[in-house]
């Protein structure tokens, strides 16, 4: 019998006396917190052991991941027994490719994008218009750091984009790749002359479309950081040395996409007074429920509008509220407005990964089909083009406009007539449901590439992580390859800093920092050290308490046990066992996918790693399981702070340290299991989301 997250063949919901046939669980809260897990099997359950067709799926997600690959990666292999260790806690270098047709480090930008991205997700029964789930829910709640996230992937899609559209268009107009721009001019003049202006501009956007090669040839790319937006030369990247190709600033990363990821959370907290909000990562919805010592913490984001109240007392204003009637009008009404604005940024994100998506598609969606749908809308504009004049155009123009003026009556009864007989046909409209139908985002995209692993017992590897600092050295560039008018020495001096003027710069400063700075420097030291310590005694204390609070039974002094833990205490990463606590005990969680039912539990002992029924599994004396939940019951996920926002900025300062975080299972009864001070959460949450076959969204 299908579970709830999966819909019938004719895209109807489950009945409601089927969903009351299911097992029934415990609340949590009994001395074991154990539930009953059921032991029937279905044909059309999609367990990562399944083996369905397509028309069994729950979306084309799930399909795609199921599917028999005609390029395939190491996680793409079901000959092995249990569940495989690709190398979670290896050297990047000793990973094999994990999945067909697309490299690591493209796969680890995916992963470490969606982890930013995704907060909050619940299973829907509702049907896919577009066959994909992972969408975004229309009452998505604001919280400035989504908005944050929003913004920043804004900047590394859409922006970005933008620039190297920009650069491209400089160096046409530049004449210095005389070859190209004068075949570009040649080409327009023709067309200038025998008037196929039009339809050679839709030739070539067709060509670019069908034919992926061609995209080099009449746009070669170069470096973004490398050319200069007003001359379309080579110029000295920002960064001081050419350390990344995408990026706008050449910055020096560790791994591919990291100097835009660093330059999108830049660009985020250099906006104004709501970003001063994102800045801070804001997001009460993931706070727990008592934090004294976030309570404790004055609100940052409240510090602008005090300095201005300071401000305006020091004039001899009147700044109190009582006074000024116009204050939380506007502030709620400026609050209020952030929602439509957050979701307006996102779907713009949203459809320019669709169109990339489409345009460049990665495995394993499908390559053509997309790419030929888009082209059919080009290739009917080219022949309406062919016999369609100018005349044609204006006449056809301004009637439209006059229709549109004059017709409000008929207009509104045409949507009214809409409205009432097919619901639906706005979203039906939408780009994703129709031009772009079956094209994933990103976030949908990695989704199902974690789901391929899942499907085949072999999890992804989360992103590597390096502490080592940034070298100066540059990228690897062919100077033969840069298709820009500069000779090699030119390109070469570009790209690396001048040893001189380095160090001359050093030098200066140097002398600068002994001649005036060194004793502002000292005493600002001392002040800042005394804050900082007097500080990091208080959240001690505060810490120091809450065990205390703990031992004497306190809920929520027991979620704030492990916040903060030792270098000694981390554990390496899954991909079975990942260690965190319930109820304040320590303990690990377990995923045991080769198991009759996929769970996921928690117990104090670790398992075997094999993947198994978790009892079987753990090799120690306390077989103990706290709770154990079967994946396909689980019905939201959602990750929540291991402090509130407010403290995890203090003890960042503070400590220096990363606070862990927790997640929250609920199941599709109600239940709710809350898990704390997990060390790899994001890694934990990919895995919970990648393995049932329930329909996600996203909130």
């Amino acid at each position: 019998m299908p579970m709830p997250g999966y819909v019938f063949r004719d895209g109807q919901p489950i009945p409601d006396s089927e969903l009351k046939q299911q097992p029934q669980g415990v609340l949590p809260g009994s001395t074991t917190d154990m539930t009953r897990v059921s032991t029937t099997t279905s044909s059309t359950m999609n367990t990562p052991t399944s083996s369905t067709t397509d028309g069994d799926h729950a979306t084309d997600s799930h399909a795609l991941a199921n599917a028999d690959h005609d390029e395939k990666g190491a996680s793409q292999s079901s000959e092995h027994n249990g569940v495989k260790d690709l190398g979670w806690n290896e050297h990047p270098k000793e990973i094999p490719d994990l999945v067909g047709g697309l490299g690591n480090e493209e796969l680890w930008t995916l992963v470490r994008r969606f982890n930013k991205q995704m907060y909050h997700v619940k299973a829907t029964t509702a049907p896919l218009l577009g066959g994909l789930d992972l969408n975004i829910a229309d009452e998505d709640e604001f919280s400035p750091d989504k908005l944050r996230a929003n913004v920043e992937r804004l900047y590394m899609t859409v922006i970005i984009g933008l620039m190297g559209f920009g650069k491209h268009i400089a160096r046409l107009r530049s004449w210095r790749e005389p070859r190209r721009t004068g075949a570009f001019a040649a080409v327009y003049a023709l067309a200038w002359i025998f008037n196929l202006l039009v339809p050679t501009f839709m030739t070539t956007i067709i060509v670019l479309i069908v034919y992926p090669p061609a995209r080099p040839i009449l746009f070669p790319p170069a470096p973004l950081a490398l050319v200069n937006a007003n001359t379309g030369g080579v110029q000295s990247p920002k960064a001081g040395v050419l350390g990344s190709h995408d990026s706008a600033t050449g910055a020096p990363e560790k791994h591919k996409g990291e100097a835009v990821e660093q330059e999108a959370s830049n660009f985020v907290s250099g906006i104004g007074s709501i970003a001063l909000s994102s800045a801070t990562g804001k997001h009460e919805q993931g706070d727990p429920d008592s934090d004294p010592l976030n309570k404790s913490v004055p609100d940052p984001t409240r510090m602008a509008m005090a300095g201005a109240d300071a401000k305006s007392s020091a004039q001899g204003g009147t700044p109190n509220e009582h006074h000024d009637k116009t204050k939380q009008p506007m502030e709620d009404a400026m609050w209020g407005k952030m929602r439509p604005v957050m979701h307006a940024v996102g779907d713009i994100s949203d459809g320019w990964e669709r169109f990339a998506n489409a345009l460049s598609p990665t495995a394993p969606f499908p390559k053509e089909k997309p790419r030929l749908v888009l082209a059919s809308v080009f290739v009917g504009a080219l022949a309406v083009s062919l016999f369609t004049s100018s005349a044609m155009v204006m006449k056809g123009s301004t009637f439209g406009f006059g229709a549109g003026f004059f017709s409000d009556p008929l207009i509104w009864r045409g949507l009214d007539w809409l409205n009432r007989n097919y619901p639906d046909w706005q979203k039906l409209l939408e780009l994703r449901n129709s031009l772009l139908k079956g094209v994933p985002t990103n976030a949908q995209l990695t989704v199902t590439l974690l789901r391929i692993g899942e499907a085949n017992r072999a999890p992804l590897p989360p992103p590597p992580t390096s502490d080592q600092a940034l070298s100066d050295k540059p990228a690897d560039l062919d100077h033969d390859d840069v298709p820009l008018d500069a000779s090699s020495e030119e390109i070469h001096a570009a790209i690396h800093q001048d040893p001189a003027e380095k160090e001359a710069a050093e030098a200066a400063a140097a002398t600068t920092a002994g001649a005036e700075g060194k004793p502002k420097h000292r005493h600002g030291q001392h002040i800042i050290g005394f804050f900082r310590g007097t500080t990091k005694g208080g959240v001690e204390t505060k810490l120091g308490v809450d065990k205390v609070r703990a031992k004497i039974g306190s809920n929520h002094a027991k979620n704030h046990l492990g916040v903060l833990p030792k270098p000694s205490e981390i554990e390496p990463p899954g991909p079975v066992d990942f260690k965190g606590r319930y109820k304040g005990s320590k303990g690990w969680i377990n995923i045991s996918t080769a198991a009759a039912t996929p769970c996921v539990s928690w117990s104090k002992e670790i398992s075997d790693g094999s993947g198994g029924a978790v009892e079987d599994t753990i090799t120690r004396h306390d077989k103990h399981v706290a709770f154990k939940v079967p994946i396909q019951d689980i019905k939201e996920l959602k990750k929540v702070g291991g402090l509130g926002w407010k403290a995890k900025i203090v003890v960042g300062w503070a400590t220096g340290k990363t606070v862990a975080d927790g997640l929250e299972i609920v199941d599709r009864e109600g239940n709710v299991w809350k898990l704390t001070a997990i060390q790899y959460r994001e890694e934990l949450f990919n895995r919970l989301i990648a393995i049932g076959g329930q329909k996600w969204e996203s909130w």
